[in-house]
């Protein structure tokens, strides 16, 4: 009896100790999410606008989705808004997506996730990327910026060696830099408003010159006036992506007249509105 009480209790410490596995994993970040880069955190995986829905919170309800897509101001060509698109943003958080059912709810423009810093890839890039694209929509890549990591050239050039670059097919839009707040510390990522600019400009003209577009950028107006500021004047060529989730989009940053794009909440998905009629964003595609 005594041998059997023993293999009883291995038996259940074995069980209990697989039970507890269970659960660790369960609260384990997944592997996308896993710091395993050289330098430390490049390797982590974080969605557009995760980081200003943290510091910024999301203030958006029923009423303010609705507004988002209502015109506003002026359109995407500086002219009085009569329209808008709706359109969303994924990563590799979402997975293996169903195209045919956001199609359905009426978006038509997709952003996906490509890289971050100089050594993540989006590991769903490829489904995500030409699903969207498959479904009818017109899509475009984006980068998470990383200014503490490497310069923006060599960010710039990681972005369009895996999946950031442009083709004039009428479907595909310019890629976007996403900046915001640094998922580890200080808001800027240790730089002053004129490095920072100073990036930017870096990551700006080597797409430029690698794809013969400038790319979107991806911001809110709280973050570039903490960290740009009039430092850097980008709205002679860039496309302004701006996030705020509430009832409307607010006030810009520094000398952009009007938005493109408008990130108006991160429930239960990130939603975006394009700021004209189909045919602008088709124009936008187009170059």
């Amino acid at each position: 009896m005594g041998i059997g009480r023993r293999r009883w209790r291995i038996a259940a410490a074995t069980v209990a100790a697989s039970v507890s596995a269970l659960l660790l994993g369960a609260l384990t970040p997944a592997a996308a999410d896993v710091d395993s880069s050289a330098n430390g955190r490049d390797q982590v995986d974080h969605a557009m606008g995760s980081q200003i829905r943290k510091h910024e919170g999301d203030h958006s309800t029923s009423f303010t989705k609705q507004r988002a897509l209502q015109p506003q101001g002026l359109n995407s060509d500086g002219v009085d808004a009569y329209a808008t698109v709706p359109g969303i943003d994924v990563s590799g958080w979402q997975g293996n997506v169903d195209w045919a059912h956001w199609w359905n709810q009426g978006k038509r423009f997709a952003y996906v996730k490509a890289t971050e810093g100089t050594s993540y890839k989006n590991p769903y890039f490829a489904q995500q990327y030409n699903g969207s694209y498959n479904v009818g929509m017109i899509r475009g890549a984006y980068h998470f910026a990383r200014p503490d990591v490497s310069s923006g050239a060599a960010q710039a050039n990681f972005f369009v060696d895996n999946g950031g670059g442009w083709s004039r097919d009428g479907k595909t839009l310019p890629g976007a830099l996403d900046m915001e707040y640094n998922p580890y510390g200080a808001t800027c990522y240790g730089k002053s408003k004129a490095q920072m600019a100073a990036w930017v400009k870096d990551f700006h003209d080597t797409y430029y010159s690698r794809t013969g577009r400038w790319p979107v950028i991806y911001t809110s107006t709280s973050w570039w006036n903490q960290c740009v500021g009039t430092a850097g004047d980008f709205s002679g060529t860039v496309p302004l992506w701006v996030a705020r989730y509430a009832s409307s989009v607010g006030e810009l940053p520094y000398n952009w007249g009007y938005h493109t794009i408008w990130q108006y909440t991160s429930s239960p998905i990130d939603q975006n509105s394009f700021n004209g009629a189909y045919d602008r964003l088709q124009a936008l595609a187009n170059g």
